[in-house]
């Protein structure tokens, strides 16, 4: 994802509704996201589908790797032996 422009990527909630289109032709050009503001506070960010999809990806991986850490942490691992056994069980039940 691009980083963001302060002067160029910030556009008040009245201005973005009055000329959309121009805003999301200028996203699909410069691949910067544009927060949109209310009341001079950040409401919302307009992402490319592929930075969202990036991100969506990303969090879902570092939530797995959590997941996994927390099962280390809390002893539900398996040794390699356990592991192959539990496969071996699982690939005959099938």
């Amino acid at each position: 994802m691009k980083t963001i422009s302060i002067k160029n990527d910030i556009v008040p909630i009245a201005e973005f509704k009055t000329s959309i289109s121009k805003w999301f032709k200028g996203l699909q050009g410069t691949g910067h996201p544009v927060i949109i503001t209310q009341n001079g506070k950040p409401a919302g960010v307009l992402l490319s589908p592929d930075d969202y999809d990036e991100l969506v990806y990303r969090r879902s991986f570092i939530d797995s790797v959590g997941r996994g850490i927390a099962d280390v942490d809390s002893g539900r691992t398996y040794s390699t032996k356990e592991l192959r056994a539990a496969l071996a069980s699982r690939r005959a039940r099938e």
